[in-house]
C-alpha cells in the first residue's frame, strides 16, 4: 500500500460518534492502510452532537468560505480539522451551521428521520469534493461509507465528471446493513436533478429509501464491498448482478489482507 492515496468519506467514524458497525470500519480500514504506508484522508459530516473541545476540532479558515448550491440555495462550507489520538490520522469535518448544528446525527430526539437528510447527504458530497479540489490532494481510490456519504459517487460521476484531478480516481463503496425507516425527501431526485445530473441515471431515488439510494450508490461505484453479514438478499443480489468487481464479506479479524487485495486488483 506504499504511496497509495485513498480517500474515505463516511457518515460516521470513532471516536467521534458512538460505536457502530459503519464508524468502526471508518476507523479500522483507514488505519489499515496508514499503518502500511498508504496516505489517507478522512471525511465526515460535523453534526451537533460531536464534542469540538474535547477532540480539539479547529476550523482551517483557508479552507472555508466558499458556497455550495444546493437545492437553488447557497449554503456556506465550514472546514473543520482534527487528529485522532496517537494515530496521526487526519480527519476533515464537514459544516454548515443550518444543516449539521443540530445535536444529533440523522434523526431528532423522537427518532424522527430529519425531513433535509437529502439535502445534507448533497452538501456533503459537494463539501468534500471541493475540499479535496482545494487540498490539491489527488486520490487514487475513494472509499465511501455510510448512506449519509452515499452521494458522492453519484456527484463525482455527473457532476465533476470533467474535473481533471479525478480522471484516474476509483471509487469503491462499502455496503452496510446500517439503514433507516421510511424515505428521505420525495424531492430529492429533483434537487439532484437541478444539479445536472440526469434523470436516467437516480431512477432508483424516485423512492429514496435506504435500499433505492445504495443501489444508485453502487450503480455509479467502479467496486463494492459488502461490509456487514446481515445485508440484505435484495441488495446482495443488486450487487452481484451489477457486473461490478465486489468483496464479499469478510469478517474484521481477516479484513486486512482481502481489503489490500481488492484496492490493488480489483479496481
Amino acid at each position: 500500500m506504499k504511496d497509495k492515496r485513498i480517500l474515505y468519506v463516511s457518515s460516521e467514524v470513532v471516536p467521534y460518534l458512538a460505536e457502530n458497525e459503519v464508524s468502526l470500519m471508518s476507523y479500522d480500514v483507514p488505519k489499515m492502510v496508514n499503518d502500511q504506508g498508504g496516505q489517507i484522508r478522512i471525511f465526515m459530516p460535523r453534526y451537533g452532537n460531536i464534542n469540538e473541545r474535547r477532540h480539539q476540532l479547529h476550523e482551517v479558515i483557508r479552507l472555508s468560505g466558499m458556497n455550495l448550491v444546493v437545492n437553488d440555495l447557497d449554503m456556506p462550507l465550514i472546514i473543520k480539522v482534527a487528529s485522532i489520538p496517537k494515530e496521526r490520522i487526519q480527519v476533515y469535518f464537514i459544516d454548515n451551521e443550518e444543516y449539521f448544528k443540530r445535536k444529533a446525527t440523522f434523526a431528532d430526539e423522537d427518532g424522527v428521520m430529519y425531513p433535509d437528510n437529502d439535502e445534507r447527504a448533497i452538501f456533503f458530497a459537494k463539501g468534500v469534493v471541493e475540499t479535496v479540489k482545494k487540498l490539491n490532494w489527488v486520490p487514487d481510490i475513494i472509499h465511501v461509507h455510510g448512506w449519509m456519504a452515499a452521494m458522492l459517487p453519484i456527484y463525482m460521476k455527473h457532476y465533476y465528471k470533467n474535473e481533471a484531478l479525478f480522471s484516474d480516481t476509483k471509487i469503491i463503496t462499502s455496503v452496510y446493513s446500517q439503514s433507516f425507516e421510511g424515505t428521505l425527501d420525495a424531492e430529492m431526485v429533483n434537487k439532484i436533478q437541478l444539479d445536472g445530473v440526469p434523470l436516467d441515471a437516480i431512477e432508483n431515488l424516485k423512492n429514496p429509501d435506504y435500499e433505492s439510494i445504495i443501489k444508485a450508490t453502487i450503480d455509479h461505484s467502479d467496486g463494492v464491498i459488502i461490509a456487514s453479514e446481515g445485508v440484505s438478499s435484495s441488495l446482495t443480489k443488486y450487487i452481484e448482478a451489477s457486473g461490478k468487481p465486489f468483496l464479499p464479506y469478510v469478517a474484521k479479524d481477516a479484513f486486512a489482507e482481502a481489503y489490500i487485495n481488492f484496492y490493488n486488483n480489483e479496481v
